[in-house]
C-alpha cells in the first residue's frame, strides 16, 4: 500500500467551501482511504491507498468531495517520495534568512510548458522571489504573503495551471506525517 499526500485547493478559505477535517477522513474512508490523517483546516491529507494513478487518485477525491459537500476543489497529489523532492529542491534552502512561514510552495497538477514557465519567472515581482521547478513553484515573500505584488491568480493564469499553496511549515509538517505513515507498515 502506498502513501500519498492529497492538498485541496481552496478549502475554509473566507468561509467558503468549507470542510471540517474530521468529515475529509470520513470521506476518505468511504472512498477505501486507509489511516488518513489531516493537518490543520486548509485541506490536507495524508492516507494509504492501492497504489492508483495520481491523476486517478485525485479525480475521485474531487468527484467525492463535489457528491458529499457540493463542490468541486482541485486536488494535489504528491508521494512522499515526490515531497522529498520537493523539499530537497528548494532554491532557497542555503538562506537561512528567510522565514518558512514566508516560503510558499505551490503544488500543481503538471508542470508548466516552458514558454508558460520563462515567461512567469520574467514578470517584475521585486521583491518577492519566484522559482519553478517541475511541477511546483516556490515563492519567497519577504514583506509576507498579506498584500503580495503579483497574484497567484496571474501566475496560474500565465502558467495555466491550477494549483494550491502551503507554506515551507506545512509542507515539513506533511512531509513528516507521511514519512511516520510510511515506516508504520
Amino acid at each position: 500500500m502506498a502513501v500519498v499526500i492529497a492538498m485541496l485547493r481552496g478549502v475554509n478559505v473566507g468561509g467558503y467551501q468549507k470542510i471540517k477535517m474530521e468529515a475529509l477522513k470520513t470521506l476518505c474512508g468511504s472512498l477505501g482511504l486507509r489511516d488518513a490523517q489531516t493537518y490543520i483546516q486548509s485541506g490536507n491529507v495524508v492516507f494509504r491507498e492501492d497504489s492508483e494513478e495520481p491523476v486517478t487518485l485525485a479525480t475521485r477525491l474531487e468527484n467525492g468531495i463535489e457528491q458529499t459537500f457540493g463542490f468541486r476543489p482541485d486536488v494535489m497529489v504528491r508521494t512522499p517520495s515526490e515531497l522529498r523532492k520537493a523539499v530537497a529542491k528548494n532554491p532557497f534552502a542555503d538562506r537561512p534568512e528567510i522565514a518558512p512561514s514566508r516560503l510558499l510552495v505551490s503544488f500543481m497538477a503538471s508542470a508548466p510548458a516552458p514558454q508558460a514557465r520563462n515567461k512567469v519567472l520574467a514578470m517584475p515581482c521585486d521583491p518577492e522571489e519566484l522559482r519553478i521547478h517541475g511541477r511546483e513553484l516556490y515563492v519567497y515573500y519577504p514583506n509576507g504573503m498579506a498584500r503580495p505584488k503579483i497574484s497567484m491568480a496571474r501566475i496560474e493564469k500565465v502558467l495555466q495551471r491550477s494549483s494550491t499553496g502551503r507554506n515551507w511549515n506545512t509542507v515539513l509538517k506533511l512531509m513528516a506525517m507521511a514519512e511516520i505513515l510510511e515506516a508504520s507498515r
